[in-house]
């Protein structure tokens, strides 16, 4: 008997799949959840002059986002993106009782952390003193490798809304 299999010796199938429908659904939630919360939360934070100039250099090297500072100032560039981020978080929670609203969160997220992680390509992120790439700086590269998860967290979401909306028609 593999190791595996001793581990679930004495299960059903049954049994797992409900296991399995369980920790799924549980999972699907704390993605949600776990994604509007960051989102929410830094969205926030770009309310505020420290935040706005912690993203300037940023938000400047992309070429996605410098235009932002040819139309508005630091900080309306920073209350904008804050603003798409918090209306992104609240999206992906309405999507508990709307799918298609749902959807909409869930691509505008995938989106975000999409633009983010090319700041990975754009910003100066490789360590230097440790001969460049593939070393990453704390700050921005490590900072920014984890919306690679995020993204895919997103993907997922999205994933799952385009199902429930499947299963709605």
């Amino acid at each position: 008997m593999s190791t595996s299999n001793a581990v679930l010796a004495g299960q059903s199938a049954e049994d797992l799949d409900a296991l399995s429908a369980k920790v799924t659904g549980l999972g699907r939630h704390a993605v949600r959840f776990s994604i509007a919360g960051v989102l929410g939360w830094i969205g926030a934070m770009k309310f505020t002059a420290y935040e706005a100039g912690a993203i300037e250099g940023l938000v400047a090297s992309s070429p996605f986002t410098s235009w932002l500072y040819s139309v508005t100032s630091v900080q309306g560039a920073s209350n904008l993106i804050g603003s798409i981020e918090i209306l992104t978080a609240l999206a992906l929670v309405a999507g508990l009782k709307f799918a298609r609203v749902g959807l909409l969160g869930a691509l505008a997220a995938a989106f975000t952390f999409l633009l983010t992680f090319s700041f990975l390509f754009t910003a100066p992120g490789w360590e230097q003193s440790l001969g460049g790439f593939p070393a990453l700086s704390v700050v921005p590269g490590q900072f920014l490798l984890k919306d690679a998860v995020l993204f895919a967290g997103a993907l997922f979401l999205a994933g799952n809304e385009l199902k429930r909306i499947a299963d709605e028609a």
